[in-house]
């Protein structure tokens, strides 16, 4: 039955909703059209289609033409009211999203995903870049290489003395401190070690009397500041300068950058797979015990095979040790970094490198390996 029959009467002379015809005169009948509006045609508005059943008072077997005189909604119509359509009929808005039942079955949550908490897409591309400028440099002009490392000690100084200021307030000398530090490199390369503690010498004292060209509040850890930070980044960026002298030098500085990249990268790989035991958490949350342990493993595996296919009498053996300590020195410069960050209270030295940060967070774990390899490399071949 169309919509459009809601109110019409029934056709004369034919069982319609409220019962048989038979008997009524058919002149009786109310006419279609505006004359179902007459009072007398409000008792024969026709009863809506509705489901079968008991609780309609439907009867599947019975006469459908006709509705059983019992169910709710022949009780309706018989106090005059018109139900509403089925269609029609909404639940209450406290009711249109039930809560589940308690014992309903729970999709069990989606189980979150480690982050690396960096753009690794970046980082990757960024590693790739600074390999590709320091294998080119290293292996086609030796004196190319040290000005790669003194820009690069230029630009840790000035990140690391920024920092300070910003943070602390403490005003280390940068003039001083980065014409020191790339003088220290050269001199590192050119006389060795006694040329590099000589500069180290000179750089403190220049960075002290700068420093008195302004008020002396202050000046006691302006000048201690400066004189940390010139030990920190270029006395310590010198020793890769002076493994550089020798005449397998770029592969004794190839074969100390690997080490420590391999142990961070052994570090990083197994300590977000199976770290669950963390290593200091007071100072680093993200390190833990499983990847101090994938560094050592690594870092060895990568010495055993640099000491034995690129440095000129090296053993494989020697390689073991070399990685051992490379995790170790690694380990612990990054700690120590990530110290000075926390009591900075930043996250990052700079932006300078997308998805690493900072020049000096990326030297963090090799400015404290390159004395260790450069003493081991001493003692295992030689200097020469």
């Amino acid at each position: 039955m169309s919509d459009s029959s809601w109110g019409a009467p029934p056709p004369a002379g034919q069982a319609g909703y409220w019962g048989p015809t038979e008997g009524r005169p058919a002149q009786e009948a109310a006419p279609a059209g505006p004359a179902y509006d007459a009072p007398e045609a409000q008792h024969t508005r026709p009863m809506p289609i509705v489901p079968d059943g008991p609780a309609y008072g439907g009867d599947r077997d019975g006469d459908r033409g006709a509705a059983r005189r019992s169910g709710p909604l022949y009780q309706e119509f018989q106090h005059g009211s018109r139900p509403e359509p089925p269609q029609a009929r909404t639940l209450p808005a406290e009711n249109q999203n039930p809560e589940p039942m308690p014992d309903a079955h729970q999709p069990a949550p989606a189980p979150q995903k480690k982050s690396a908490g960096r753009d690794l897409s970046a980082a990757i591309g960024v590693g790739v870049g600074l390999g590709v400028v320091i294998v080119a440099s290293l292996f086609v002009y030796k004196a190319v290489f040290v000005g790669v490392i003194a820009v690069a000690v230029v630009v840790g100084l000035w990140e690391l003395t920024s920092r300070l200021r910003e943070r602390k307030d403490v005003k280390a000398p940068l003039v001083p401190l980065a014409v020191g530090g790339a003088a220290m490199v050269v001199a590192g390369y050119v006389r060795g070690a006694e040329g590099a503690w000589v500069a180290m010498a000179l750089t403190a004292l220049a960075a002290l009397v700068w420093r008195m060209t302004e008020s002396p509040e202050g000046y006691l850890k302006d000048v201690t500041a400066g004189v940390f930070a010139a030990f920190y980044v270029p006395f310590l960026a010198t020793f890769v300068a002076m493994m550089l002298t020798a005449e397998d030098g770029p592969w004794r500085v190839l074969t100390f950058l690997l080490l420590t990249v391999v142990s961070d990268t052994g570090a990083y790989a197994v300590g977000w797979r199976f770290g669950k035991h963390k290593l200091a958490p007071r100072i680093s949350p993200g390190k833990t015990r499983e990847g101090l342990v994938g560094a050592v493993l690594f870092a060895m595996i990568a010495g055993a095979l640099c000491m034995q296919f690129l440095i000129d009498d090296g053993r494989w053996w020697q390689g073991l040790l070399l990685g051992v300590a490379v995790a170790a020195s690694a380990t612990l410069g990054d700690l120590g970094e990530s110290m000075i960050k926390r009591d900075l209270g930043i996250k990052d030295m700079g932006t300078l490198l997308p998805g690493h940060g900072g020049i000096m967070d990326r030297l963090d774990s090799l400015l404290p390996t390159a004395p260790v390899v450069w003493l081991l490399m001493v003692v295992f071949v030689g200097s020469t």
